[in-house]
């Protein structure tokens, strides 16, 4: 059995003003999943770290039809931000935001929080250490039938 790895991590639950505040910040994902997640990369960490920050889908998620994959988030922060209606509405597209450090960079989570409010503008709802191999499997095991968001939130408060 693999041996867990615990990783600093901040997350936020997905509200209009959060997804206003990554477009207006972030810009465009770097990267889009058919699964609904909206990735950044951006070297804003502590000591210049590279964080990744995702957008994690509700569970079960489905693409609103007549939406690309790769213009979802951008139609979505454009529609919240000018009080337009969205090709859905939030609460059927994305639970929450998660921010730590890429490519198995490692950070004290006090630190993660911090420079992770000061590059947003938003401070987390919850920030510690979490098992992402063992939100990952369970994940895998539903095909995607729970909320990471949930997951991590969970782990958190435990």
């Amino acid at each position: 059995m693999a041996r867990s790895r615990l990783t600093a991590a901040c997350v936020w639950r997905a509200t209009a003003e959060l997804v206003v505040a990554l477009d207006d910040r972030f810009g465009e994902p770097v990267d889009a999943y058919v699964n609904g997640s909206q990735v950044w990369l951006r070297d804003d960490g502590p000591g210049g770290i590279t964080i990744e920050w995702r957008l994690h889908p509700v569970a079960g998620f489905r693409r609103p039809e007549g939406t690309g994959t790769y213009e979802l988030f951008d139609s979505v922060a454009l529609a919240l931000a000018t009080g337009g209606t969205p090709a859905a509405p939030l609460e059927q597209l994305w639970d929450g935001l998660e921010a730590f450090a890429a490519y198995g960079g490692e950070t004290e989570p006090a630190l993660l929080a911090a420079a992770c409010t000061e590059s947003l503008g938003i401070a987390p709802d919850a920030g510690g250490l979490v098992d992402h191999q063992t939100i990952g499997d369970r994940w895998e095991h539903t095909r995607g039938g729970v909320s990471v968001v949930d997951e991590l939130f969970r782990q958190l408060s435990g």
